[in-house]
């Protein structure tokens, strides 16, 4: 089997991940990448498919293939978005970890922070989000279970947005957010890959359906260096 493809991919997302080819770079041309790799234009073609299937290039037509910045995420401020929806831009590079999956009744201590009736029975979940080979958010989330019956852990680790809105008929509507940096704290220094960072990156939601009911309370902790958070303004 001829894998020479794969190892072209992997020396230039090697070299796109280390910055050696810049962000918004074009790649040389399928002829000239044939003969730098000593290789058919074939193979180059299934190198380059797989480069933009993960998310490294963007093809343009009529001039080639484009470096895409790697290093950060654009992650948007006022939408709802899904990892799963967000991981789609990534190709293969994003994976998700379910680290717990359990029931809770809202105590005291939780019922300060999110808006679900005391003693209420929720979905607490926690998934670790890997990108590049590195674990670089933690995601916490309370689920109503009324709202939200039969979520389990394989759920989760697909989409569970996809979930309420395709299997339950659900309309997801909106989110108050708050977005604050924090010191990392053991759970942060367990779950993620924090070596040389001192801050976290903290996105808090209370997300709503479509009647106002708040079925999700979620916070979402990232390593700062992977992300961009990002939003579209308009003066009235």
């Amino acid at each position: 089997m001829n894998n020479k493809f794969i190892r072209i991919y992997e020396d230039i997302a090697a070299h796109i991940r280390t910055g050696e080819i810049e962000a918004g770079t074009m790649l040389p041309s399928e002829l000239d990448l044939s003969e730098s790799y000593q290789t058919s234009r074939e193979t180059i073609r299934k190198a380059l498919k797989m480069l933009y299937e993960e998310g490294y290039i963007q093809k343009i037509q009529g001039k080639g293939s484009v470096v895409l910045d790697i290093r950060k995420i654009d992650f948007p401020i006022s939408g709802l978005v899904s990892f799963k929806e967000l991981a789609k831009k990534m190709g293969h590079r994003a994976k998700t970890q379910v680290e717990v999956f359990e029931d809770q009744k809202v105590d005291q201590s939780l019922f300060k922070t999110i808006h679900f009736g005391m003693d209420e029975q929720v979905w607490k979940i926690a998934r670790v989000r890997n990108v590049d080979g590195e674990r670089v958010i933690l995601d916490k989330d309370y689920i109503s279970q009324r709202l939200v019956p039969g979520l389990s852990k394989e759920i989760c680790n697909n989409s569970i947005y996809e979930y309420i809105e395709e299997e339950l008929g659900l309309s997801i509507s909106f989110a108050k957010k708050e977005i604050l940096v924090e010191e990392p704290t053991e759970e942060d220094r367990r779950l993620m890959d924090l070596d040389g960072f001192h801050n976290v990156v903290v996105v808090r939601s209370q997300v709503y359906l479509e009647d106002a009911s708040p079925f999700q309370f979620t916070e979402s902790r990232h390593r700062p260096d992977k992300f961009r958070f990002v939003d579209f303004a308009r003066r009235k």
